[in-house]
């Protein structure tokens, strides 16, 4: 056992070597160029350093020394080597602006869905409004019929009622005729009855006077 324990020790510290060596490692772009205040290495520096992927500001290209005069966002003029300058922004840059577009268009696209998911549900609920209204304008054009329908029953009514209240009129006006004649006729039959009680008296007189005069033994009797 102990003379394993050594063994074991150093196979587990080979591992780790080789797990160590086998790790991927990458070259950090990010550099720091030093600014200097003339075209050349032999000029004092301005400026410790500049990082790399800063926007500068071009005033002059010396192409025989191979520096080019600069000016940084704060203000501060110097020297670069060319090589340093690019005219486009490096990978660092552009990958730091598409991983921003990126992430805008990403905030954008979640916004649009939050915004599609609100539009859904407004949908949801004005097809829900829609299928209410569409029930209450049923019923109103029920109603609507129904009460067409009691107007039209309630027009014939009308009608009705009004033809019954002439007919009513035309009624007691032929009955105040009928009343009127009645007692034309009543007062025409008392005035002959009268009339025919006083030659029924009138008659009776004459009779009364006539009998004595028509009677034989009287006139018998004036003879002897």
């Amino acid at each position: 056992m102990l003379l394993l324990r050594p063994l074991l020790l150093a196979f587990t510290a080979l591992l780790l070597a080789q797990n160590v060596g086998a790790q991927t490692a990458y070259v950090n772009d990010e550099i720091y160029v030093p600014l200097r205040s003339g075209p050349g290495a032999a000029y004092r520096i301005v400026h410790k350093g500049i990082r790399s992927g800063t926007a500068l500001r071009i005033l002059s290209v010396d192409e025989a020394a191979g520096y080019t005069q600069v000016r940084t966002p704060g203000g501060l003029e110097g020297y670069l080597p060319s090589q340093y300058v690019s005219r486009e922004p490096i990978a660092s840059v552009k990958l730091e602006k598409v991983e921003k577009a990126l992430a805008t268009a990403l905030a954008d696209k979640q916004e649009a869905l939050t915004q599609l998911q609100e539009l859904q549900q407004k949908l949801q609920t004005l097809e829900a409004d829609h299928s209410k209204v569409a029930e209450t304008l049923n019923s109103a054009h029920t109603e609507l019929a129904d009460i067409k329908a009691i107007s039209s029953n309630a027009l014939s009514l009308d009608r009705r009622n009004r033809e019954l209240h002439e007919a009513n009129e035309q009624l007691r006006n032929e009955l105040e005729l009928v009343q009127t004649e009645n007692l034309r006729l009543k007062d025409k039959s008392e005035s002959n009855m009268m009339l025919l009680g006083g030659g029924l008296v009138l008659l009776g007189v004459l009779i009364t006077l006539m009998v004595p005069v028509l009677k034989p033994g009287r006139k018998n009797d004036s003879w002897a």
